[in-house]
């Protein structure tokens, strides 16, 4: 279907666009940020995945990097050997990721501040009576007994030594009063 006579434009030259910066961009969009330092430090863009992986000691495919024998073949023996061995010329990378993967994993998860000075003060002032405290002014988002409760016990978990000492310092407290 023809278009309608006076609907299309002459291109105009935009002198005010950044070639040199639209295609360095559209070279990173290209090709995607490798997230993991070690292997982006010593990445070869010269090479294919497969080359670079190789060379690192990493495998692209997983189904092939670790055959598994057929239980079908038993009239011929298989040598796994005969494959040709691809040289790791970057073992280095292959070190650090073991390291890495090796440390312990941190705890990430905290609580809010909020959340924290909210139960403080709901146990400080009353105790284990969870019924006291969802009729508490400060109960500002209207929490029920059992929600309530399940803060608590989620504070208990994430900060046990803490909760200890609080629990600790409310019963001196209490002895100091009566």
């Amino acid at each position: 279907m023809p278009k309608a006579k006076g609907k299309t434009r002459r291109q105009k030259f935009g002198y005010n666009v950044n070639r040199k910066r639209l295609n360095r961009n559209a070279r990173r969009k290209a090709a995607p940020r490798i997230e993991c330092s070690h292997i982006r430090h010593a990445w070869d863009h010269a090479k294919s995945v497969r080359q670079n992986l190789a060379e690192m000691g990493l495998a692209m495919d997983p189904n092939k990097a670790v055959p598994f024998r057929k239980r079908k073949v038993k009239a011929m023996e298989i040598d796994l050997e005969e494959r040709p061995q691809e040289l790791v010329r970057k073992p280095y990378v292959l070190n650090d990721l073991e390291v890495e993967a090796s440390l312990p994993e941190k705890k990430g998860n905290t609580l809010s501040r909020d959340l924290i000075d909210y139960v403080r003060y709901m146990v400080e002032n009353h105790g284990e009576d969870y019924k006291a405290m969802a009729r508490d002014e400060k109960n500002y988002y209207q929490d029920t007994p059992k929600q309530i409760r399940n803060k608590i016990n989620v504070y208990k978990r994430f900060y046990p030594a803490e909760w200890q000492a609080f629990t600790e310092s409310l019963q001196k407290t209490k002895m100091e009063v009566e």
